[in-house]
């Protein structure tokens, strides 16, 4: 019986997250679970009115989009040299962390593998901002991979 059929892993492009996904690599083949890779990006991130907005607007998405492609094509080759399918989804919320619950909900995740810090750049020693919203805000177990 497996312990965890399905491992969700929020990446950001960072050193910390690609460890993570590495991380959730292992257990996968260790338990023969799902995983499911997300990059949350904020579809609303400035507030105005005006053309120039919705021009902005939709600049900064498609641009937001590349990179969370981007990212998402490097966790796959690093699942696919490991031998382990991913399911990859870019997922929106105005906060991150809203985001990764969204898709943990509908995944069905039972286990969250994320990195201790992300993009913010906070002390080494502080666990990130996104980390601590999401332990806050699941009742799913989380495991926080730390460099």
């Amino acid at each position: 019986m497996s312990m965890f059929k399905h491992i969700l892993v929020p990446v950001d492009g960072s050193a910390p997250s690609l460890l993570a996904a590495r991380k959730a690599a292992e257990l996968s083949k260790e338990f023969g679970s799902a995983v499911t890779a997300v990059y949350v990006i904020d579809p609303y991130p400035f507030t105005g009115v005006g053309a120039d907005f919705a021009y902005g607007q939709s600049q900064y998405l498609s641009a937001a989009t590349a990179e969370a492609n981007t990212t998402l094509d490097a966790v796959k080759a690093l699942m696919d040299e490991a031998g382990v399918a991913v399911s990859t989804v870019v997922g929106e919320g105005h906060a991150v962390h809203d985001g990764i619950v969204r898709v943990m909900e509908s995944s069905g995740a039972d286990l969250i593998v994320m990195g201790s810090q992300g993009r913010r750049g906070l002390e080494k020693l502080m666990l990130g901002s996104v980390t601590q919203r999401v332990l806050g805000a699941v009742r799913i177990p989380v495991l926080v991979v730390r460099e």
